[in-house]
């Protein structure tokens, strides 16, 4: 169970929040802490590129894995949670379709909360006093959200009232990569028929008649046999017909292999920057 004592290491670490199957939802946004008890309720997890989403979980069953809160849920369905602003409040309605997308009908709703007999998270954490989240909201009635920029902000404010100077900040993008899957390529075989026409020379045999007269060379081969006669002979033609034959042969080998192409992809994004004015004297900067 996590308790107001984790909130300070868990925002400082720059933990993430995973899944109860172990994948990374998303990183640990801002947390949501109860104003009766200080103990945290509601988490964010920074989803999307460059974590420009929030969507908001329960801390109910949640525990500590090192930097990290591991939640009894899935990605999908913290990716389903119906879309409410990470301003630091919410109503009874937001807090009602939260729990009931989480299915926790039996926890007190925003709207008995609003009766006084739940938790109030109107308070933001701009509300909360420097000491309360120094102490880790640890005093009665400091609830609200609290976030890492809530030190940074302390931090700042306990430097001007020590020195005589003023700090100038200024905002800036640290654009990195991921990866991630775009798509699944997979070899198929089928089997296609096609018509092949081929042409096949074949011979074939005719009957053509020869007449030789009677010579001295060839009469008596003539005139063997009875003078007059009836007599028949018969030839044997022949010839050649086509025979289709067919046999399956390899003729190439196919294989998927990857690589790697570098594209450039513009990215836009507001970054915000102090400027200091003075007022009555002459700035010496050079």
């Amino acid at each position: 169970m996590l308790t107001k004592e984790h909130i300070d290491d868990l925002l400082n670490k720059s933990g993430n929040i995973l899944s109860v199957d172990g994948d990374k939802i998303g990183s640990v946004g801002q947390v949501y802490a109860d104003d009766d008890n200080g103990q945290p309720t509601w988490v964010t997890a920074r989803t999307g590129l460059f974590g420009t989403s929030e969507s908001f979980i329960p801390l109910e069953g949640a525990r500590v894995e090192g930097a990290d809160i591991v939640v009894p849920y899935t990605k999908d369905q913290v990716k389903d949670a119906p879309r409410v602003d990470t301003d630091g409040h919410l109503d009874p309605a937001e807090e009602d379709r939260l729990y009931d997308h989480y299915q926790l009908h039996g926890n007190v709703t925003y709207s008995e909360a609003a009766n006084g007999h739940g938790a109030d998270f109107g308070r933001t954490a701009d509300q909360s006093t420097a000491t309360e989240r120094d102490a880790g909201f640890a005093a009665a009635g400091s609830g609200g959200t609290y976030s890492a920029a809530d030190d940074r902000a302390g931090d700042a404010t306990a430097r001007l009232g020590d020195d005589d100077a003023m700090t100038r900040s200024e905002e800036r993008i640290n654009v990195g990569t991921e990866r991630q899957a775009a798509g699944r390529a997979r070899l198929r075989k089928y089997v296609v028929t096609e018509n092949v026409t081929q042409t096949v020379p074949v011979q074939r045999e005719e009957v053509r008649v020869e007449r030789e007269p009677i010579t001295e060379g060839n009469r008596d081969e003539a005139l063997r046999g009875p003078d007059i006669s009836e007599a028949e002979h018969e030839v044997v033609l022949h010839e050649e017909r086509p025979v289709v034959d067919k046999e399956a042969v390899p003729v190439e080998r196919v294989r998927l292999d990857t690589e790697t192409v570098t594209d450039e992809v513009t990215v836009d994004e507001q970054v915000r920057k102090e400027r200091i004015e003075t007022d009555g004297v002459e700035d010496t900067r050079r």
